[in-house]
């Protein structure tokens, strides 16, 4: 039987603030394939999720399938914003979500796991912020754009930076994107599309300047429409649920697991010739061209 085995490798799941979201489910089927898992939450949100998770609020969905609960090895702070200490605002330092906090930036969260668990095998880039993801692109801002592409493409750039050199050969990166990348999909805005296309421009260019300087394998995911938090924040999650639901070949809701089974695959040696590729699990939404459900569609009688 062929099966993937992640039994001793370590991964490091950069984006999890919750239990509802793809990251999640990455982890957890990471976590089903035998990886020990690291996590980077969101330096504002760490307090909230580590407390939630102590109090067995995410209990049911931590549960793998023989019956024991997902064991996250750590949780580190993360804000994936900062590369260094010297990128740090004061007014961030001195706000109340972050002054108890310390080594939350990109640089020194990987020589933290370094520090603890050595080199890491695979490494999952589940990040996107954009502050005005709401407004059309039209009445976007500079700043709203640039923070958009910063926090969701410039990220895994600047954390393969500083995580490649504490990757083993043969090590996967993996993150995350949609389709609004390459088609137009209104109501996505404030530069999240142009962020996501950067993103899988970068993991292009990326497999094969880490494929020759570190022997590792880059992928990203273009993932249908999920109702977790971050969707909600785009404001039109539900309208994009029913949309896929009725116009994508297989005609079913996308399930967070089908994702999360995708990155165990591609972060597994079953996948080791697979890099720099754009693999869509999104019930096949991406290939269609019309929506089926459209009025110039609809049978007329008379």
């Amino acid at each position: 039987m062929l099966a993937i085995n992640l039994k001793g490798k370590v991964a490091f799941i950069a984006g999890v603030g919750d239990d509802q979201g793809y990251g999640f489910a990455i982890a957890k089927a990471l976590a089903e394939a035998g990886a020990t898992i690291l996590i980077g939450t969101w330096t504002p949100m760490m307090r909230i999720f580590t407390t939630s998770l102590q109090a067995g609020k995410f209990d049911e969905s931590r549960r793998l399938s023989d019956g024991s609960l997902m064991h996250i090895e750590k949780i580190y702070s993360l804000d994936a914003a900062f590369d260094n200490p010297n990128d740090v605002p004061e007014e961030i330092k001195e706000n109340k979500r972050y002054k108890d906090a310390s080594q939350y930036t990109i640089q020194e969260v990987a020589a933290e796991v370094a520090k603890d668990f050595g080199k890491i095998d695979i490494l999952i880039h589940s990040l996107a912020n954009g502050p005005e993801v709401q407004k059309p692109i039209l009445e976007t801002s500079r700043k709203g754009y640039l923070a958009a592409v910063s926090a969701s493409a410039y990220s895994l750039v600047s954390l393969i930076q500083h995580f490649g050199p504490h990757m083993n050969p043969h090590s996967s990166v993996l993150s995350l994107t949609y389709m609004a990348s390459e088609k137009a999909v209104p109501g996505y805005g404030g530069g999240m599309s142009s962020a996501k296309a950067a993103l899988e421009s970068d993991t292009r260019s990326l497999c094969w300047e880490a494929g020759r300087k570190w022997q590792i394998r880059i992928n990203t995911i273009s993932a249908g429409v999920l109702r977790s938090r971050a969707a909600r924040a785009i404001g039109f999650v539900d309208k994009m649920l029913d949309y896929s639901l009725s116009n994508s070949p297989l005609c079913k809701d996308l399930k967070a697991e089908e994702v999360g089974n995708t990155a165990a695959f591609l972060s597994s040696p079953l996948a080791s010739a697979i890099t720099g590729a754009t693999v869509y699990v999104d019930n096949g939404m991406n290939v269609m061209g019309i929506a089926m459900d459209s009025p110039a569609f609809a049978t007329t009688s008379g």
